[in-house]
């Protein structure tokens, strides 16, 4: 069921949430929370990358004295003590330590130790392994159990033997392979900066959210609006969406407001209408009880008048009737529109001509048709009758020294669609500029005490205008040249749509 601004206000007011329950704070707190969890997971990794990149560094520099060592003295001689230890003593390192292993684990020779028998079986040692699966290997911080110094280890396969280099670490070692810590502090700043950036844009966010939620408070309050309009908005989408939201809710309010104000005005002009007829026949009534000896001529003028006030009053309420079930379609609480049929209007305009043809001659009117061949709308054939019906009466009663009425017809296109389009034209004395634009207003007359002679309702026009809106046209009210009024209004085409 639909829901209706009354229905609305009959609510309970709305609370607003707490403060603490800040919509920026839990989005600043979200959205920085996943950006804090990613530069903390950047910075680790960032770190272990820097500590690997050092550890690389050493490892490459150590793998390129073991090529070095092996070029210079060749793979024949390298199992050569003489040899090793001469190369090693004038390609010395400080601290450096140099040992040749078997693919058996065993150690051929050592720099620091000439008694390699005492040396245990390095076959299990990290760097081994890996130097007889990949080529090379390393290790990192390990105590020798000769030295009892801890070491980096970095090991070289040659066909069958492993040339391996140690260095200690020293205090220089450990520093150079600590990771640098300046990114740190630059991305410390970063972060910083851009936190600042991120509080900025969520407060935007959430000035934009509490507008609109100021608004719906004052909405679910039923506080003036209008003033909501001229708040200047931010020119980006949010803002666009506020105003967006705004215009809608002043639009419908108004909507519901204006509807309200016709159907008040429609009661009370109904009222006012019915209050003259109803008058005249209570008076003529008790004129004629009260008076039996009335002459009977007499008496059937009063009767005759007392039904003429009748039908008066009985078009009056047909009109009201009409008025409100096109008020039913424009609140979209009638289905009539899925109730529209295919109609032919040549033949709702032959039945309208038949029904005021002897009107028509009374007046001295004469008729023209010009018309196409094939009018075919979809829509309601009663209230189609209902529009061309009252253009002609319109005629009829009120087109002074009107002697001829044209109907015609062209079908147009406008944005895509096409339309038939009305023309229904006198050449009577025609209105006044300042009276077309209000003809089609309910109850509006040029000459409100000529029309009610007349016995209109001043409902005619207005019954044109919303039967017309109802089938997704338009109309309005112009002078005919050399004199007269036309009504031009347009009706949506059908057109058949061939199924394959």
């Amino acid at each position: 069921m639909a829901t209706t601004l009354k229905d609305v206000t009959k609510r309970e007011p709305f609370t607003p949430e707490p403060k603490s329950k800040s919509f920026q704070r839990n989005l600043l707190l979200s959205i920085g929370g996943v950006f804090l969890l990613f530069a903390i997971c950047f910075s680790v990794y960032q770190y272990k990358r820097e500590k690997e990149y050092k550890i690389d560094i050493l490892h490459s520099r150590l793998q390129m004295y073991n090529y070095e060592m092996v070029q210079t003295v060749g793979m024949d001689s390298i199992v050569c003590s003489h040899t090793f230890r001469n190369y090693v003593l004038h390609h010395q390192m400080e601290g450096l330590r140099v040992s040749v292993i078997d693919k058996e684990g065993r150690v051929i020779l050592d720099s620091y130790d000439t008694n390699v028998k005492d040396l245990g079986n390095h076959l299990q040692r990290r760097e081994i392994q890996q130097a007889l699966r990949e080529g090379s290997g390393y290790d990192i911080k390990r105590m020798s159990q000769s030295t009892h110094e801890t070491y980096f280890y970095s090991a070289t396969r040659f066909g069958d033997v492993i040339v391996r280099t140690a260095v200690p670490y020293s205090a220089e070692l450990t520093r150079s392979l600590q990771a640098d810590n300046t990114y740190i502090y630059y991305s410390g700043v970063l972060t910083l900066l851009l936190g600042i950036v991120l509080y900025y844009i969520t407060h935007r966010i959430s000035r934009h959210i509490g507008y609109l939620r100021e608004f719906a408070v004052k909405a679910e309050e039923g506080q003036e609006l209008d003033h909501e309009l001229e708040r200047r908005l931010p020119d980006d989408e949010l803002g666009d969406i506020s105003h967006t939201i705004i215009m809608l809710y002043w639009k419908l309010r108004h909507s519901e407001e204006d509807k309200v104000r016709i159907k008040r005005q429609l009661t009370q002009n109904a009222a006012h209408e019915l209050k003259t007829p109803a008058a005249s026949i209570h008076g003529y009534l008790e004129s004629i009880i009260d008076n039996p000896d009335m002459p009977d001529d007499k008496k059937k003028h009063f009767l005759e008048r007392c039904y003429a006030q009748s039908e008066r009053m009985n078009k009056l309420l047909l009109d009201m009737s009409v008025l409100t079930k096109l008020d039913e379609i424009d609140d979209g609480s009638s289905n009539i529109r899925h109730e529209y049929r295919q109609v032919d209007v040549l033949q709702i305009i032959n039945n309208v001509t038949d029904d005021t043809d002897l009107q028509l001659q009374n007046k001295g009117i004469k008729l023209e048709l010009h018309l196409l061949e094939h009018i075919e709308v979809l829509g309601d054939s009663s209230l189609l009758y209902s529009i061309f019906r009252n253009l002609i009466d319109n005629t009829i009663s009120y087109a002074s020294g009107a002697t001829r009425l044209i109907i015609a017809c062209r079908e147009i296109e406008t944005e895509g669609r096409h339309f038939f389009e009305f023309q229904v034209s006198d050449n009577g004395l025609g209105v006044e500029a300042k009276h077309r634009e209000h003809l089609f207003e309910r109850f509006y007359r040029v000459d409100k005490g000529r029309s009610r002679k007349l016995g209109g309702t001043g409902l005619g026009l207005a019954i044109v205008k919303n039967a017309v809106l109802a089938h997704g046209g338009q109309v309005e009210a112009l002078a005919t040249p050399g004199g007269g009024l036309t009504i031009r209004f347009t009706l949506a085409r059908f057109l058949v749509v061939d199924a394959k």
